[in-house]
């Protein structure tokens, strides 16, 4: 099997659109290139400035670097199925969200949907970094609220794993490493979820 200096994922556009898109993928191996504490401010600081309603900020991020009791603990709150690769990252985030607006009293429907815009701009920071990124909805999420002291107005969210591109796709399962190395990726049609009009089921 291929390693991943040898990978090479095809994505085919139907637009021109950035670069740093098009070669942005999820890998779940990595590079032992170990991640520094100045990365992770780094790429926080990108997240930092992403937009929120009312410029709420409702993210909060847990993040560990490989070796320290953070990322153990971080670990131990993913899903066995995450915990069977994740393990070569060279760092952990859990992503939570507070769920009501500054008053405390009304519920933030935009929350989750700035968490995802906080990781936007992660994950382009990571790619001009030359650093992967794979989320993760697979985590215990009451294991990780209790085990970090989160609030009840808070709800952890997703897991993140981080690292450089690199590492054996060979040392994951069998079915991963096919996932893994496989060239073109996948994606749905404009038609299938942009309408120019009404709604209409595809």
């Amino acid at each position: 099997m291929k390693k991943k200096s040898d990978i090479k994922k095809e994505t085919p556009v139907d637009y021109s659109i950035l670069g740093s898109i098009k070669k942005r993928w999820s890998p779940r191996v990595f590079a032992e290139k170990p991640i520094s504490e100045k990365d992770a401010k780094i790429l926080l600081e990108a997240g930092r400035w992403a937009p929120s309603a009312s410029n709420i900020q409702p993210w909060r991020v847990i993040w560990g670097i490989k070796g320290t009791p953070i990322y153990d603990r971080i670990f131990n709150c993913l899903d066995e199925f995450n915990q069977s690769w994740a393990g070569n990252s060279q760092m952990l985030w859990l992503n939570a969200f507070k769920k009501t607006m500054n008053n405390g009293e009304q519920e933030n429907f935009h929350a989750l949907h700035d968490l995802g815009l906080f990781m936007g701009n992660v994950i382009h920071q990571a790619n001009s970094m030359e650093m992967a990124v794979h989320q993760m909805a697979g985590i215990d999420f009451k294991k990780a609220q209790k085990e970090f002291q989160f609030p009840e107005e808070y709800h952890v969210a997703t897991a993140v794993a981080f690292g450089y591109f690199g590492g054996e796709p060979e040392e994951l399962s069998e079915d991963l490493e096919k996932q893994e190395v496989k060239e073109t990726r996948e994606r749905k049609s404009q038609e299938e979820f942009a309408f120019n009009g009404n709604f209409q089921t595809k």
